[in-house]
């Protein structure tokens, strides 16, 4: 048998970028947890529904924060932005810290919050219709990533926040290049520097908008958050908006990209209830496929221990195809979550039904923005099915050039006969 090591390996080949899922099914004959030896940078790797939820929920589990780059390179870390922002932001910090920032940014991400944005958010995907028809009747295709992928959830986050829409073309490739690196494969010295830069530049601009909104408050969050009485520093507060804009919508750029193209491969379900729909989405094709953890000290998952301080590899996008949880788990199928999709583990062993994804991971730090996320991609698929009926693929999409994020960075589409 391969060997876990030379499996994992090969799920960070081209090969697995295209197809990660038989990468994880051979892990998983490992069983739930696979250990891997060498001098390589995870201990471990979890590919097991219940067990990833274990490790995402476990309180002594914790994200890679300052402390764990201290003991594990000293502290030369500190002297690149883009590393210094991260680690200073609340998706890299745990106990108190975390919760402080996460307790100032959740207010703005409420279901409730969300439900009042839906009619601005109507608005925007209409308007993003109709500059995706007019360059379909003028160009005779149009890439549907570019179009309105990036658009809609990037100008969603950056009405929420203040970001003036005429600075989204300036923000992209700004972020592109901090994703660079978060992908396990792009951790160069190269890259590094490119997202360095970026952190520079978007922090500074950071800055600016914060001075700006202090003296000329307007209806967002980011006035919100400086008129609040809260002992988040300045500093803080512009890293962790440098990873909310990057978090909040990179993700819900992949769900569009990976719903509209399940769609046009199932035409079938062009009318299906959106609900169940996107859900199955989040599942088949995880847009975040994995997440790094630690603990301090010995723990055990599923029967394995793993040593203190060793990195833990938790596969998202394995743990969503983990056919223990999912019956016939690689076969796109909606109906799975036709009820409700928000039961217990032991409530799903009892009655057979399908538990909530993993795709926003789970416990401290699930994802603020996955209401917003759902909501997003439930009011655009209907919209752009009923305004294009006739859309669909012009030419193979590119896939996005990473493992970490799983979806498309181009997908020319065109129009033709309603099917």
């Amino acid at each position: 048998m391969t060997t876990a090591a030379q499996v994992l390996q090969g799920l960070f080949s081209a090969e697995g970028l295209e197809d990660p899922y038989r990468y994880y099914a051979d892990l998983r004959r490992h069983g739930p947890v696979s250990l891997i030896g060498g001098s390589g940078p995870y201990a471990a790797v979890v590919t097991g529904y219940d067990a990833v939820n274990q490790v995402l929920r476990d309180p002594r589990v914790r994200v890679t924060d300052d402390a764990f780059a201290d003991s594990h390179g000293g502290a030369a870390w500190r002297e690149h932005p883009l590393l210094a922002a991260l680690n200073n932001s609340m998706m890299y910090s745990n106990g108190e810290r975390h919760v402080r920032a996460r307790r100032l940014f959740q207010q703005v991400f409420t279901p409730r919050r969300v439900q009042e944005l839906e009619p601005a958010m109507v608005a925007q995907i209409s308007s993003l219709i109709d500059g995706l028809e007019a360059r379909l009747l003028a160009d005779g295709e149009a890439d549907f990533m570019a179009e309105f992928a990036y658009l809609l959830p990037s100008s969603v986050v950056a009405a929420l926040l203040g970001i003036p829409a005429e600075d989204l073309a300036w923000f992209r490739p700004r972020v592109q290049r901090i994703n660079e690196f978060l992908d396990v494969t792009g951790k160069t010295a190269e890259v590094l520097a490119r997202a360095d830069e970026a952190t520079v530049e978007l922090s500074s601009y950071y800055r600016r908008l914060i001075a700006v909104r202090r003296t000329e408050p307007a209806d967002d969050l980011i006035s919100q958050l400086v008129a609040e009485d809260t002992d988040v520093t300045d500093e803080e507060l512009v890293c962790n908006l440098l990873v909310l804009f990057n978090a909040s919508f990179v993700t819900t750029i992949h769900l569009l990209g990976n719903g509209l193209s399940l769609l046009l491969a199932h035409p079938e379900l062009r009318s299906a209830p959106m609900g169940p729909f996107v859900e199955e989405v989040l599942r088949y094709e995880s847009p975040v496929q994995y997440v790094a953890r630690y603990a301090d000290d010995v723990i055990e998952i599923a029967g394995t221990t793993i040593p203190p301080k060793e990195v833990v590899l938790v596969m998202l996008g394995a743990a969503n195809r983990d056919p223990e949880s999912y019956p016939e788990a690689d076969r796109f199928d909606p109906t799975r979550f036709a009820a409700d999709p928000i039961v217990s583990t032991a409530e799903r062993r009892a009655s057979q039904g399908s538990v909530r994804p993993l795709s926003f991971g789970a416990g401290p730090h699930f994802c603020l923005g996955a209401a917003l996320a759902r909501a997003e991609a439930q009011l655009a698929f209907p919209l752009l099915m009923s305004r294009l009926p006739g859309l669909r693929a012009a030419r193979a999409p590119v896939r996005y050039p990473q493992q970490f994020l799983r979806g498309f960075e181009s997908m020319p589409v065109e129009v033709g006969d309603a099917p």
